[in-house]
């Protein structure tokens, strides 16, 4: 090999760029080049990265060539996670071997891999590359987990599986990467993303460990355009792309926004994941098989998240979840004419029904009703046969007086028949975003469990830490769809 040619075989850039082929869109063979967003990314990496994006700008694809080139080059175990097994298989078939078998031959020679069918490439020299669902086991120098977003909300199990042993086979100082669209405001992706925009914004120095918080939206991206001409632009569009060059100085041309109003017939509620404008944008759409997806949609379109008016004279109603040896849940709602202000909530576990009544006692609320699940009457074994309504109801002395609360009980329904009330009631509601964050969390992303054997959601939710939340809710959807008319006038219940 030529001098010259060594030489350029050094530098790093110009082999990602040169050497490797790929497939485009329509199935041509294209050499590889970074477009603007992968070299943003590619300069800038950090030793943990976190990429929040739009749809199809190729991240994975340069991750996969940025692998090969690891292993290849400089020896490196590398291992990239997908979504599925199908997913895994694909990557590795299309993108990894694909561009591996199209090397210059003396390159291939000079460093040939072996154990291509099991969906790892180990070459002489020592490098590796695995495409898989999960890693567990040996040291990796390079890891990616792609559609880490959807992990973490379909397969909750996996997503603490990776984070647990995939994330420590990599030392401080070697290179994590997880990249994925948005997929509701749970689980690691979700929190990963916000402590690490958080820090970004802050100026914060990262340590090793810390994720850097890359952002790639849609509007960045010269392909994301169509003629003007062929498509006319509603004045909700219209009145939207305003609004994000009025509140966050992003302008877009008529060929944007004749592209964004298209893809949105497509994809209508869910645009906003797929493509989003702002960080914030993509987490506030909803999860595949979400109870409520539609309903928190019309929620944050219509301004229904947010600060909300002060009607301090106007008393409380809370609506419990009680866990005996897990969560309690509380909401506190006011009626205000026929809306439903929802203005507080808290969750705890490990705590007895005289911490909860403290928290009533301490928010100041004046209070109306107080309504618990129907298993609120059951007796309670070591408590003299009492249930816990009579206990409730008995008090506790708490800060030198007596308080006591006097629960009515939610009628009991099917899990279903709950599910609908909320549907049905949640459009009247207004939510305190700040008060509320938890409990908004929870509601929007209580969702159906997800048959993995089958390929489908099943017809029941899934159990996890939105259960409690997402069921108080539903006793006050409940009791408010059953119970008779209150009086104006009624005397608000001391607790």
């Amino acid at each position: 090999m030529k001098p010259e040619h060594l030489k350029l075989l050094r530098d790093r850039f110009w082999r990602l760029n040169n050497l490797y082929w790929i497939t485009d869109k329509n199935g041509k063979k294209v050499r590889f080049r970074m477009t603007q967003e992968q070299i943003d990314y590619f300069q800038g990496m950090h030793t943990r990265n976190i990429i929040l994006k739009a749809r199809q700008l190729g991240f994975t694809t340069l991750v996969c060539i940025v692998q090969l080139d690891a292993a290849l080059f400089e020896a490196a175990k590398c291992a990239l996670i997908a979504h599925t097994l199908t997913d895994a298989k694909r990557l590795f078939r299309e993108k990894i071997k694909y561009a591996y078998d199209n090397l210059p031959a003396e390159i291939k020679a000079a460093n040939p891999a072996r154990n291509d069918a099991a969906g790892e490439l180990v070459f002489s020299k020592g490098g590796s590359l695995y495409v898989s669902t999960s890693f567990r086991g040996g040291t990796l120098r390079y890891l990616h987990v792609s559609e880490f977003g959807k992990i973490c909300a379909k397969y909750p199990h996996k997503a603490r599986e990776i984070v647990t042993g995939a994330f420590e086979a990599v030392a401080a100082d070697c290179f994590v990467t997880i990249e994925s669209t948005a997929e509701g405001r749970a689980g690691y992706f979700f929190d990963y993303s916000q402590s690490a925009e958080k820090q970004q914004l802050s100026g914060t120095p990262l340590g090793l460990l810390d994720w850097k918080f890359f952002f790639f939206s849609w509007w960045r991206n010269p392909l994301y355009w169509l003629d003007p001409a062929t498509a006319v632009i509603p004045q909700r569009l219209t009145d939207y792309f305003n609004d994000l060059e009025a509140k966050h100085g992003i302008q877009t041309n008529p060929g944007q926004r004749a592209w964004y109003t298209a893809k949105e017939k497509t994809l209508g509620d869910d645009m906003k994941r797929e493509y989003p404008s702002i960080p914030v944008e993509a987490f506030q759409q909803s999860v595949e098989g979400a109870y409520y997806a539609q309903q928190f949609t019309r929620l944050y379109a219509e301004g229904r998240i947010g600060a909300i008016p002060n009607n301090s004279h106007l008393p409380v109603m809370t609506f419990w979840d009680i866990g005996v040896g897990d969560s309690t849940a509380i909401w506190f709602v006011r009626q205000v004419g026929t809306e439903y202000h929802v203005i507080d909530y808290y969750e705890n576990s490990g705590e007895g029904l005289r911490h909860y009544m403290k928290v009533l006692k301490n928010k100041g609320y004046t209070y109306s009703e107080h309504w618990g699940p129907h298993d609120i009457e059951n007796r309670e074994f070591g408590s003299d046969a009492k249930s816990r309504k009579d206990i409730a109801k008995e008090g506790y002395e708490i800060d030198g007086e007596r308080y006591s609360i006097k629960f009515q009980v939610v009628p009991k329904t099917g899990v279903d028949t709950g599910i609908e009330a909320a549907r049905e009631i949640l459009p009247r509601c207004v939510f305190d975003e700040s008060k509320c964050e938890e409990g908004i969390t929870h509601l929007e992303n209580y969702r159906k469990e997800w048959d993995d054997k089958r390929g489908c959601w099943k017809d029941k939710p899934l159990h996890d830490k939105t259960s409690h939340g997402s069921d108080g809710f539903r006793y006050f959807a409940v009791a408010m769809t059953k119970r008779k008319p209150v009086p104006t006038s009624t005397q608000s219940l001391r607790i």
